[in-house]
This record gives C-alpha cells, structure tokens and sequence, in this order.
C-alpha cells in the first residue's frame, strides 16, 4: 500500500518509517525541507519524498492521489507563542488536501485530553482531532501522555533532571498524575491500527500499565540508576517560574517548557484499554522502557532525537538558504593545518562536540553556552544524538548540521545560538590540508561590535581546536 507519512524528520517519524517500509508499504515522506531528510540507503527504493509546508496550501498540490492511509505527526508546539492557530491551518490545509485523494484512512498522534480544564497545548491537539474528523475518510485518534524512549523529549527532560540534580526545590505540578507509555509500544499502535476497520473513527488513550506522579517517575529513573535524590516540592513556584527552571535545568527550549509546565498541571491518565485488546498490544512498564531507552543510549543506536527536530533550537529556516556560505560583508577567521592521517582527523571532526567537547578551551564554550541560555537561545546542552555520525538537519550542541559528508571531508554547521548575525563553522579538508573557516554575516552596527568583542577569544578557541584536531599522533 502507499502511506502518506507526514512529520517524517520528527522523532516519531523516523521511527516510524522503517515499520511501515518492513510491512511492504511505500511510503510518501513529506518534509519542509528536503535537505534535513536523511534515509538509510536500504530503504530508499521504497519510499518517495515530497517537499511540502503544511502552513502553505499551494505547497500540498506535491501530495499524490493515489494513497492509500496517511499519518499525521505535525505539532507545532514550541516553534511559536501562536502555535495553536499555526496547528490549526496546517490541519485545515492538510484535510483539504487529503480530500482530493483515494485515502481510506487517517492516523493522527495526540495528546490525552480527557480533562475538563485543558492546558492551551491539549487544547490545541483537541482542535486539530476535530478538524480532521471532518475529512472524507476514516479517522483514528490514538492520544498519547509521556513517550519514553532514547531521544524523546519527555525522557530527555527527565535524564536532566536527575543527573543533575542530587537535591530538586521543584513546584506542585510535580505531584500531577500521567500515565507513560514507550516508544516502542506507540510505534505498535500506530503500526497495528493502520486500515484496521475496528479503529476507524474513533480515539483511544495509549499508556503503559504504570499510573505515577512526575515526581514518582522521576524517583523510579533516579533509582534505575542507581542515584540518591531527593525532591522536595513548593506551592509557590509560579509557571513562569517554573518554565524558567525546567528550561535552565534541561536542555529544552523556552517555548517547550512553557507549554510542558502548562500541561503538566492536568493529570493525562487513560480512560481505559480497551485499544489494548483491540489491537492485541500489552504495553511495557515505565522500568522496562527505561532499560529499553538505555539499551539504545549505551549501543550509540539513538535512531531520532527531538533534539534533531527544528523545534528545539530558536530559528526557523530551510538548509538550502544557508548552505552556500556568504562572502560579501561578512567577517571571516581562516586557519589551515597539515594533516598526517586524513582519516584519524575527519573521525575527529565528525565526533566533535557533545561529550567530547570542541577539544580546546572548553570552559568558553561553555561560558558561551551560558550566556546563550540567559537570552533565550538554546545554549550548548542539546549535545548530539550520536557521538560519531552526522547527517543534515542534525542538532550539535548550538549548531545545527547544515551539510555532513565523510568521503569529501567538509562539515559545514550553522548557529543556532541568539547572535546579532548570522554565523558558520566549516571544516574542509584539502590537497592534505584542514581548512577551517569560521564566517559571521552581522546585522547592522550591533553585529559588527560583536565580532569585534569576541575576537580576541577566537584566536585562543579557533586556533586550539584546529592544532588539536589535527594532532592524531
């Protein structure tokens, strides 16, 4: 059959993919930008990818008749303060869309909403589910609370927060109820629901068989791991204030956590499992998806990571805008070295940052990490999915990997961090040489003055990096 995956660079997405393709379906992917689009080579000939931007209806045209079902897997959550409105066009656009092809079937991935009194984001989610029952094929709603697994944001937030911290002053919301369910279990229903008669239109709640508090589940990680924590929650912590403490904490982004702090007020327990029996899934307990979340981290096999996704960093922006570096009025640090083993220093190169760090003066990057964080950007704990590959589209650390290719030797990254500029760092290796550029294009006076401020520092970081990354003595 063919399968309209949407969201097909998110973290669901890219999970999903290779599922659907191992049942025998050709999947249509749609992307905003087909440069962030990455597919393992064993796939390709199945799949077609299609660029599309949900919030422009002209662009949907590229959608074919002739599918069979579809997923959608769009939120827009973090990537504005508007985002329930910029939610509903892209639902509106998309069933208008679908309605002029054969579809049969239509998944959608939402959040429990069985509240009263519903958080702005479940609101939005509860919109959209409305909007697409209304299309001319059969809709299935599967609403989900926590997803745990490697790379997710939930799990990620929560990893922050106990390792991080020995001791927690944390608000009320903590005590709030959820019902957490794995990656692998969602993936089971998305893939077992598809075209099954019995699931059309209707909604189910999906969760693991473990009903806890945030700060049971946090508790429950802490000792999975083997650390002593203690919490200790207070009434008087506002959800701004709180929205700053997740976000300085973790690696989320500002709009993230405050539309997390928002949500996590309103318990997300299930309203039962009859999808369960339906669909002959028993989902695993939170402990067992814990493991399973490790197993992935400590083998390097992250297959996707929120952290991947655009709504984790501040800027929006296509990879083709930006992957021919400019020239004309930018400010340029160049510095080449001689390289012994080309291999020993591309694997240097394409294992930078993260916990390996940027191999030279540290503590200012981090320092500079910091500063990103108290004005709103994305500061450098985003780290990186996988410590030794790079593709396009990958999040490092405040970069994001506008072009990665190994058998050329050139990384280009792009800042994601709050600059009165625009700023690149390419790596390029040469007639045995490593060229190293780093490029600011500043906006106005305020951009200029910048570069200037900072330039006594580059000629400590920039030069360190490039005589370490070249050392594989």
């Amino acid at each position: 059959m063919r399968i309209l995956l949407t969201g097909a660079t998110g973290y669901i997405g890219k999970r999903l993919l290779p599922v659907l393709v191992n049942n025998g379906h050709h999947v249509i992917c749609c992307v905003r930008d087909v440069n962030r689009f990455s597919a393992p080579d064993s796939i390709k000939s199945f799949i077609d990818v299609i660029e599309v931007d949900f919030l422009k209806a002209e662009t949907l045209y590229n959608i074919p008749n002739d599918i069979d079902a579809a997923y959608y897997l769009i939120h827009s959550m973090s990537s504005s303060n508007e985002y329930e409105k910029l939610e509903e066009i892209a639902a509106v656009n998309f069933k208008n869309a679908l309605n002029k092809t054969s579809i049969r079937h239509l998944i959608y991935l939402s959040g429990i909403v069985n509240e009263v009194s519903l958080s702005k984001h479940l609101k939005s989610r509860k919109n959209v589910e409305d909007i697409l029952e209304d299309g001319q094929y059969k809709l299935t709603t599967l609403r989900a609370g926590i997803i745990i697994g490697s790379g997710s944001a939930s799990f990620e937030i929560i990893r922050d927060l106990v390792e991080k911290l020995p001791i927690m002053i944390a608000p009320k919301w903590l005590n709030t109820r959820c019902q957490p369910i794995g990656i692998r279990d969602v993936l089971s229903f998305l893939e077992k629901a598809l075209l099954n008669e019995k699931c059309f239109d209707q909604n189910f709640d999906i969760g693991g068989p473990d009903i806890l508090s945030y700060k049971e589940m946090l508790l429950e990680f802490a000792k999975f791991r083997k650390l002593k924590r203690r919490i200790y929650t207070i009434p008087i912590m506002t959800p701004k204030l709180s929205s700053y403490w997740l976000y300085f904490v973790t690696s989320t982004s500002y709009n993230l956590a405050i539309s997390l702090v928002d949500s996590m007020k309103i318990e997300v327990v299930c309203r039962n499992d009859m999808i369960n029996k339906i669909l002959n899934v028993q989902p695993e307990k939170y402990r067992k998806a814990l493991d399973r979340a490790f197993t992935k981290i400590d083998s390097n096999q992250i297959v996707s990571s929120w952290k991947d996704s655009q709504v984790s960093g501040v800027k929006r922006f296509n990879i083709s805008d930006f992957i021919d570096v400019p020239t004309f009025g930018c400010f340029k640090d160049i510095r080449q070295r001689e390289i012994v083993t080309k291999d020993k220093v591309i694997d240097k190169i394409w294992s930078i940052g993260g916990k390996n760090g940027w191999y030279y003066a540290n503590i200012l990057w981090k320092t500079r990490g910091l500063i990103d964080k108290i004005f709103g950007g994305v500061g450098i704990r985003r780290g990186r999915t996988n410590p030794t590959s790079l593709e396009s589209g990958d999040a490092l650390d405040f970069w994001r990997v506008l072009y990665a290719n190994k058998s050329e030797g050139r990384l280009l990254l792009f800042a994601e961090m709050k600059l009165p500029g625009e700023a690149w760092l390419e790596f390029k290796i040469k007639n045995n040489k490593l060229i190293q550029t780093a490029t600011f294009r500043p906006h106005g006076l305020l951009g200029r003055l910048y570069w200037y401020s900072v330039l006594p520092f580059h000629g400590i970081v920039f030069k360190g990096m490039i005589n370490e990354i070249t050392n594989t003595g």
